[in-house]
């Protein structure tokens, strides 16, 4: 009679185990390349949504006849019209300031913000970069949204991908 083996030799789990170890030294090094890739993925997607939101914001306001008071409201809520020299998020110059901008672009808390200087006024230039919170601080992976305080076109720059 034959006796029936149950279970696997020492070879063979070693075998195997040697198997999986080169398979995750190779598979690993792609993994972290595309998680690299993905957040950078995501960043251009929300500096896009910030140059929409920043055109919508626009559109609106020159529609409804470039006022100098009130409110323009958008799909997430309104944003007041600022003058003189009011403080806070809003529509300056028809244009929303740094204050408003990730909000209006509808930026979840995977984004964080730092402003400089750290208060929007009305007719002072205004920067806010806008970051990946899952790499830490507001340098890495991240992009700037600046408004000029006079009116001009703000301007959204190139994503730092480094930290990504």
């Amino acid at each position: 009679m034959h006796s029936k083996q149950n279970g696997f030799t020492l070879i063979e789990l070693i075998a195997v185990l040697v198997i999986l170890g080169v398979l995750a030294a190779v598979a690993l090094p792609k993994f972290v390349s595309l998680s690299s890739e993905s957040r950078i993925a995501k960043m251009n997607a929300a500096i896009g949504a910030v140059n929409s939101a920043n055109g919508l914001i626009h559109a609106k306001w020159l529609a409804a006849g470039s006022p100098t008071a009130g409110s323009i409201a958008y799909d997430g809520g309104t944003l007041p019209v600022l003058s003189g020299t009011t403080t806070g998020l809003g529509v300056a110059s028809g244009y929303p300031n740094a204050c408003a901008i990730a909000t209006v672009a509808g930026l979840d808390s995977s984004y964080g913000t730092s402003l400089s200087p750290s208060t929007c006024t009305n007719g002072t230039a205004t920067t806010v970069t806008i970051y990946d919170t899952t790499k830490g601080a507001s340098g890495n992976c991240s992009f700037t949204f600046a408004d000029s305080g006079n009116g001009a076109t703000p301007v959204t720059s190139a994503l730092t991908s480094s930290g990504c």
